[in-house]
């Protein structure tokens, strides 16, 4: 989700809700503690100078159990936080505290925002020897004789 639509859905939405990959909610009393602007300057495997920007929104959870975080109040953040960002319509990520910090994606469903695994990848696969993933093709998919150039009378053969 890029910046302008997680802007765009809060300004939709009356209260602030977060669920993690698992499915639970983030408790209610959560906070923003930190809204910024990350770059990972980094060279792949293959040699190739990369450059990836995200923005982070930091959910933390106290014993304050009263407090409540309205959109309202977390556009304010953003907008106070958009010099910082260059202004820039990036895609969100969310670093959330489980069993370590986690970096996720944020997805907007049923009026909730949903915390996404984040996968690691080789950039460079060509290059590191790694297999092509050949696509699976079911034999129901297959061509027939019948659709095949390589009938009697085709003219293939």
């Amino acid at each position: 989700m890029k910046l302008s639509e997680f802007k765009e859905q809060l300004n939709k939405v009356t209260s602030l809700t977060f669920i993690q990959t698992d499915g639970q909610k983030v408790p209610v009393h959560f906070h923003i503690t930190e809204a910024g602007l990350v770059t990972k300057h980094f060279i792949d495997c293959g040699g190739t100078v990369r450059t990836d920007k995200n923005i982070c929104f930091q959910l933390w959870v106290a014993n304050d159990t009263q407090h409540r975080l309205e959109p309202q109040k977390l556009l304010k953040i953003i907008t106070i936080a958009e010099e910082l960002f260059n202004n820039e319509d990036l895609e969100v990520q969310v670093e959330y505290q489980t069993g370590t910090v986690g970096i996720y994606g944020l997805q907007y469903e049923d009026e909730k925002f949903v915390l996404t695994a984040k996968h690691t990848d080789c950039l460079a696969k060509e290059l590191c020897g790694v297999p092509e993933t050949k696509q699976k093709l079911k034999l129901s998919e297959l061509p027939t004789a019948q659709s095949s150039c390589c009938t009697p009378g085709g003219g293939c053969c």
